[in-house]
This record gives structure tokens, sequence and C-alpha cells, in this order.
């Protein structure tokens, strides 16, 4: 059963507000919010506006994550993934974008640039102790459970 999340949000783009593509879409398509196209050279990273405000729920969070496809066609995906956006921030909603590919790409003004993902957070409670349980992996990390 899907459960829905009631979000507050403040629109100042002449975009739609960010939607579901399929009834299986777990993050909704954010929007450009440009006065006109912005060329992101190789390697270049920028903070792309939406236009958009929300006020999150207190215990959830909201992550901006990449579209495949435009990481898979265009090379372009996001830093700091996923981004969260706490329960308490306020300010607009900024996607980092970067241009991985070899060859200036070009965001258009309502292009879709990332998604949005909405989770809820628990808060831990930190327990001091001098021994933690032995598992089979123990302290192996960074690649100790295959090649790949």
């Amino acid at each position: 059963m899907i459960t829905t999340l009631t979000v507050k949000i403040r629109n100042e783009s002449d975009n739609t507000l960010p939607t579901y593509a399929t009834e299986g879409s777990a993050g909704m398509d954010l929007r450009a919010f440009l006065p006109q196209p912005l060329c992101l050279r190789p390697l270049e990273r920028i903070p792309v506006p939406t236009g958009l405000y929300m006020e999150l729920p207190l215990g959830y969070e909201a992550q901006v994550r990449p579209r495949s496809g435009l990481a898979l066609k265009l090379g372009l995906t996001c830093l700091n993934t996923p981004g969260t956006i706490d329960s308490d921030y306020r300010g607009e909603i900024k996607v980092l974008l970067i241009n991985l590919s070899g060859e200036a790409q070009v965001i258009e003004p309502g292009d879709r640039i990332a998604q949005l993902v909405f989770q809820q957070v628990e808060r831990a409670a930190w327990v001091v102790t001098e021994q933690l349980t032995p598992t089979q992996r123990s302290e192996g990390g960074f690649g100790s459970t295959g090649k790949a």
C-alpha cells in the first residue's frame, strides 16, 4: 500500500509542480528554473535553481537524486548524492549538477534535471560500549567481500 505524505510547497517558477512520471515512480521530477539556457562545460558544477520552496513535516527528509537518462545520455549527474533536504530548511531547492562528459552540455529552462524522493528519518541514540558484537565480516571494508 502506498501512503501519501502531505508537504507544503511554494512555487516561484513558471514550471508545473513536480510530479511522478509513472504510478511506480519513487521520485518526482525537478525542473530547472532558468531565465535562459545554461551551458555546463566538462567537469563544471553549478547549483541549478528550481524556484521551489517546501516545508517538510518533522521526521522526514527529501533526497535529491540524479536522473538516470541525463547521466547516461549527457553525462550530467548530481553531486552530493543523494542530497538531503532537512525538515527545517526553507530555502530554494537547488540541484548541484556536474558535467562528467567530455563536451559542453546545455540545460534548457524547464528541463527535468533531478528527482526528489521523500523518506522518513529515524534518529539514533548512542550506547557507549567497549566491545562490538563480532560478525563474519568484522572489520573488513572497501572490497573485502569480493573483487567487485
